[in-house]
């Protein structure tokens, strides 16, 4: 990179050394053998993350990730992977973006978004863990926030919707949940969260 780049650099030291030197990265020619692996994202949209574990006694015992995106996206998900390994399922599966950020010592107000697809590739993986196991995810009750208080719909509930292709549209949303029938304060927080969503799981 020239200097003229690196001096106009807005991010943290912890930033610019995760996405210079990204830890825990899935290389082509690595046969990592995984036991859950999770996809979000479109490329479409510009960013795209696949994150695999190894699960041991329900610790994460190694991850590897691939992503497309920018700087944010790289060192977001690289500083993730190392929150990650040693966790037990239930602590990675409450890893948060503000945790993540907080760990790259900030980012700038319009790169959040991008630690967020980090937590949803992990928790995708995690499910898909469960899934292959044959077991029932006792984790996204913990992680859930009511968004509609008057027919206590979750974001969970929004995003379980919106992944399986369930909820297509706002209309399909609205008919299998009720949300916003009753005050409808929640309309534009529930309208928010399905393009966000939408552009996550690629749908």
């Amino acid at each position: 990179m020239n200097n003229n780049f690196m001096s106009q650099w807005v991010y943290t030291p912890v930033v610019k050394d995760h996405f210079m030197n990204p830890r825990n990265t899935w290389k082509e020619e690595e046969n990592f053998a995984y036991d859950g692996v999770g996809e979000v994202g479109s490329l479409a949209c510009g960013d795209q993350m696949r994150i695999a574990i190894k699960v041991k006694d329900d610790v994460i015992e190694d991850l590897r990730w691939l992503t497309y995106g920018c700087a944010s996206a790289i060192a977001s998900t690289s500083i993730m992977s190392e929150l990650a390994i040693g966790m037990t399922l239930k602590e990675a599966y409450n890893l948060t973006p503000a945790m993540i950020t907080d760990a790259l010592g900030g980012l700038p107000e319009h790169k959040f978004h991008c630690s967020v697809l980090g937590d949803k590739g992990l928790r995708a993986a995690i499910d898909d863990y469960l899934e292959k196991q044959g077991r029932e995810n006792p984790f996204k009750k913990h992680v859930a926030k009511i968004i509609c208080e008057c027919k206590s719909v979750t974001d969970v509930q929004i995003e379980d919707l919106v992944k399986s292709g369930e909820a297509k549209t706002l209309e399909d949303l609205q008919k299998l949940t009720e949300y916003g029938t009753v005050c409808g304060k929640c309309k534009q927080q529930v309208s928010d969260l399905f393009d966000e969503f939408k552009h996550i799981y690629n749908t």
